[in-house]
């Protein structure tokens, strides 16, 4: 008899524990560079919040017991010396806990509850349950008793500070249980549905299918693949509130939110093996388009920002994923996208073009997702050549679609429009061996260390061979043993966790490739994807990672960087199988 696979292990302080379609995890990360000592129910609505502890308890004394901490897919343990505590996830909203030889406490993080914040406790006799509602994420936590001993509770009904919760222990079997769920105002008492061994079976079953489809080509050459798939299949949320759509969010720590260019790499790597979640990712910002065709910069549960934009990726990104889908789109597909990708461009090409100009502008660092780039040290509002290069691919992109769509007028005007758009990109921006940015209030022109003025190379086949190879020239030397450093490292303003001023990004990572691979740089593009591919099989999928030491840094579950590596190793397979 095969035993059912569990999945890989992970370290619940780097990833979250969660399940497809949960607003909420299990983790001791309760804020940004804030790791608890116990492990919190956190959920992502209202924004991030720590509501429960979960604390085990010595059953005997009641006091806090020492445990480790085991986790898979679908499995989440605490261990001692004198027992154990299970939790799994039921279903996006439900976890199940089960515990032998310990105790455990639930008790509501926030102590103090003012008539604006905090958490009530109270205990619900229609549900013969207790249930805690919080200010912060708008919902409430029903804990159901399902067997075993309520040893304790505290603060039922209270007001003002104080602690707020229930103890559970076993009873003479020896086992006890318990449910805990999310909801929001009322719903039917809890009833078990499965065994709790059932429960975890169906989790890890789930798991294993999405994993089989994401990289069915997954093998020992690429060993981090499962975790990877794990990252992107429990930072997925069902749509509810802002969320229109199932969406993959950056991460179930503190950036827990779908930025308008991140959603772009989580949507190719699903592609070929959940397509209509793929589609769900890349229309997601479209949803939120504003009249002057912009898309927001980031939408999550509660909150659609639009203060500052995201670069135009998105054709070059649906250029890619119609071609990975299963199924091409269809006409009704391809015409939507059209419309919104015309309106996306006509956004740059009116509302971000001064008077008279060729090119557009950013008009802060934010707008380029390389927020604090030395790029943009000099001035803020500038022509930015990588700007201009994803404009010219999404004009490409256009064409085609209007070529598909059977509209050929139109699908020369973009032609056109591409064309022009890299004429004056290489005309204004291309100076000798570089490009450079250009302040769109002083004219005045200037280069840095940036990696963000090598982008252009995402342009591939379209370049001038030249142009293309004096900048993986200028690649190379961003090249640490780890990946491709964001500012040089020999730059005065190079800083290890400078965010854009050092450290190792997927998202440069994958574009950059992409295009050196398609200007006929294939080794030079072979060796930037066996370095990002080694850096996350041995450092995880953080943020970003440090350019000269690999170490992970900022948020260390980040779904952008997992799909970037399911994206490399996908394709370094099938280049290997040949």
């Amino acid at each position: 008899m095969t035993a059912p696979r569990s999945g890989p292990a992970f370290s619940v302080h780097d990833i979250p524990f969660s399940t497809h379609g949960s607003w909420f995890d299990i983790s001791p990360v309760v804020a940004e560079k804030t790791c608890a000592e116990d492990l919190h129910l956190v959920s992502h609505q209202n924004g991030m919040h720590a509501v429960l502890r979960l604390v085990p308890r010595d059953p005997a004394t009641g006091d806090r017991s020492e445990t480790h901490v085991e986790t898979t897919p679908g499995l989440l343990s605490w261990i001692s010396t004198s027992g154990r505590i299970d939790l799994s996830y039921e279903s996006p909203d439900t976890v199940r806990l089960r515990g032998s030889g310990l105790g455990i406490s639930v008790d509501a993080a926030a102590r103090t509850l003012t008539p604006f914040s905090g958490t009530y406790f109270f205990r619900d006799p229609a549900a013969d349950a207790h249930v805690f509602t919080s200010y912060e994420t708008g919902r409430r936590y029903r804990v159901t008793v399902l067997s075993g001993t309520l040893t304790e509770t505290s603060g039922t009904q209270a007001l003002g500070s104080g602690l707020r919760g229930l103890a559970v222990t076993a009873e003479a079997d020896g086992h006890w249980e318990i449910a805990i769920e999310e909801l929001d105002t009322a719903r039917p008492p809890y009833a078990s549905t499965a065994p709790f061994d059932a429960v975890t079976e169906a989790a890890r079953a789930r798991f294993a299918d999405f994993v089989d489809k994401v990289a069915p080509w997954r093998s020992s050459a690429t060993p981090a693949a499962e975790l990877a798939a794990y990252v992107v299949w429990s930072a997925t949320v069902r749509p509810t509130g802002l969320v229109t759509r199932p969406a993959v969010l950056m991460s179930k720590h503190w950036m827990d939110k779908v930025w308008s260019w991140d959603h772009c790499f989580n949507a190719l790597a699903l592609a070929p093996g959940c397509p209509d979640l793929a589609l769900d990712q890349f229309a997601l910002p479209f949803d939120h388009q504003d009249d002057s065709g912009a898309l927001p910069d980031s939408i999550t549960h509660s909150e659609v920002l639009y203060n500052f934009v995201k670069p135009p990726i998105h054709g070059w990104t649906f250029g890619h994923l119609r071609r990975r889908l299963p199924t091409p789109p269809g006409p009704a597909e391809l015409a939507q996208t059209y419309d919104r990708l015309e309106r996306w461009t006509g956004f740059w090409l009116t509302a971000r073009r001064a008077p008279g100009a060729a090119l557009p502008h950013y008009q802060h660092g934010n707008d380029s997702g390389w927020d604090n780039a030395t790029t943009f040290d000099p001035e803020r509002v500038i022509e930015s050549a990588d700007l201009a290069a994803f404009l010219v691919l999404q004009l490409h992109e256009l064409a085609y679609l209007a070529a598909a769509l059977d509209k050929p007028d139109e699908a020369s005007r973009w032609t056109q429009a591409a064309e022009d758009t890299q004429t004056a990109l290489l005309g204004r921006l291309w100076a000798t061996d570089r490009f450079v940015a250009r302040g769109v209030g002083t004219g005045d022109t200037w280069s840095s260390s940036s990696l963000l003025e090598l982008m252009p190379v995402v342009l591939g086949e379209h370049l001038p061979a030249d142009v293309s190879s004096t900048l993986a020239d200028h690649i190379k030397a961003h090249l640490t043993p780890y990946g491709l450093a964001t500012e040089l490292p020999t730059s005065p303003h190079y800083l290890a966790d400078g965010y854009w001023r050092g450290p190792i990004w997927a998202p440069a990572t994958v574009l950059i490739e992409d295009g050196l691979r398609r200007a006929g740089h294939e080794r030079l593009a072979d060796d930037i994807s066996a370095r990002f591919r080694a850096l996350c099989e041995t450092h995880g999928f953080a943020e970003n990672f440090d350019a000269l030491t690999g170490k992970g840094l900022r948020d260390r579950a980040y779904t952008w960087t997992a799909s970037s590596y399911l994206l490399l190793a996908e394709a370094h397979a099938h280049r290997d199988g040949r």
